[in-house]
């Protein structure tokens, strides 16, 4: 099985970061860099290491910066790319998609399980899409 995790607001704190929107507005990738892990990430690598060795795929699907330009979005991805590198450098992920912001997130990744903060997203998954306050524990089922 696949499992699926969005990054802001589900496993990276974009949201606590200070001056976060009016940032985003700048073209300031900041947020992106210095947001705090919303888990502990010794734990959550070694539950997502786990449920890697029992057979299933761990991803990324994240949304880039709402009407971000091309050359801002592609810095987005790096600053997403290099804040999962350094917080979770023990996770090896299969997949990691950074998407435009307000793709089907669904139709990005063809199904399977979803940690989303965004309720629109989940209700557009349907049946497997979970919120973030529920990935320990399911992932603590599936390891």
């Amino acid at each position: 099985m696949k499992i699926w995790f969005d990054m802001d607001g589900t496993i990276a704190d974009l949201y606590g970061v200070e001056g976060w929107l009016e940032s985003l507005i700048a073209c300031d990738t900041h947020p992106y860099e210095v947001a705090a892990p919303m888990f502990d990430t010794l734990a959550l690598a070694a539950l997502l290491n786990e449920v890697k060795a029992n057979g299933h795929e761990i991803g990324i699907i994240s949304w880039t910066s709402k009407g971000g330009s091309v050359e801002y979005n592609a810095r987005v991805t790096v600053a997403k790319e290099e804040w999962l590198a350094r917080n979770l450098p023990t996770v090896t992920w299969n997949t990691i998609k950074v998407v435009d912001y307000g793709t089907n997130k669904k139709t990005a990744c063809g199904g399977g399980i979803l940690f989303d903060d965004e309720e629109g997203n989940r209700n557009t998954w349907g049946k497997g899409a979970f919120k973030p306050c529920e990935i320990l524990e399911i992932l603590a089922h599936l390891g």
